[in-house]
């Protein structure tokens, strides 16, 4: 007698750590990793953990499919027609971006391809963010009767106003060139370079002081939203407590004696 053979249905979310990178792996290619509340509830649960691990120093936030992100899951939205439902959904959203900040570590967007929407409001949450010479970006909701509110949060505090707008009334997207310019993604390389270009600048900051990193990401965010006076002030502490760190006497000591300097995490 036979057994039929059941598939066993790939993760939506994927996770591989190799020398203090935790690389997250969208992994719905089918439905272009549109955001349904399953995978934000994964990679919320990964960011908590991973916040949490101290071997842990980079993220890197990538694809598979075509698309890096298309979005909210349009199918699964018009499942439902209660405000609970949707006020639950954009708070959920909203709390993975709000994550994303607030763990310690880095987190690098690994952009392949089309980030639309909230995909494109995934990529503006990262810290930083690496793209493909094809990758596109774009807030398209007002093409289906939905202003793109939330996406523009994050998007806000990358790109000018002016051209966010744009992008907002119509929903043209950008070439990542463009994307470059404006301040959305870091840097722009061939597809085939990819890989590459995003190991380096995660290698490069796998070699500092993780200490340094939390406080200085920590810090970033914080005075971002504090009048410049407010912003000087709490900086000017921030530096005192960065400067009684055990890490920062080893980087002066090591400059000053022209060594590589022992991080400590301390």
């Amino acid at each position: 007698m036979s057994l039929a053979h059941h598939a066993v249905a790939e993760p939506i979310l994927l996770r591989d750590d190799r020398d203090g990178i935790a690389t997250l792996t969208l992994n719905r290619p089918a439905q272009r990793n549109a955001l349904s509340r399953d995978l934000m509830a994964a990679l919320q649960a990964e960011f908590e953990a991973i916040g949490g691990d101290r071997s842990v120093k980079v993220v890197i936030l990538a694809a598979n499919g075509p698309a890096f992100c298309a979005g909210h899951d349009l199918k699964e939205v018009r499942s439902r027609s209660d405000e609970p439902f949707f006020k639950a959904l954009f708070e959920q959203c909203s709390e993975l971006m709000l994550t994303i900040t607030r763990i310690p570590q880095l987190v690098i967007a690994r952009v392949h391809a089309l980030a639309t929407a909230a995909g494109c409001q995934l990529v503006a949450s990262c810290d930083l963010a690496v793209a493909a010479e094809g990758a596109k970006f774009a807030t398209p909701g007002v093409n289906i009767g939905l202003f793109c509110s939330t996406p523009m949060v994050a998007i806000s505090r990358n790109i000018g106003r002016k051209k966010l707008m744009e992008m907002l009334v119509t929903g043209d997207p950008v070439n990542a060139a463009a994307a470059e310019a404006l301040g959305l993604v870091n840097r722009v390389v061939p597809a085939e370079r990819l890989d590459e270009a995003v190991a380096e600048l995660a290698a490069k900051i796998v070699g500092k002081s993780p200490l340094t990193m939390a406080i200085g990401k920590e810090a970033f965010y914080a005075q971002l939203e504090m009048p410049v006076a407010e912003a000087y002030a709490y900086a000017s502490a921030v530096m005192t407590r960065n400067m009684l760190a055990r890490d920062a006497q080893e980087g002066i000591d090591a400059f000053i004696a022209k060594r590589a300097p022992v991080w400590r995490g301390e």
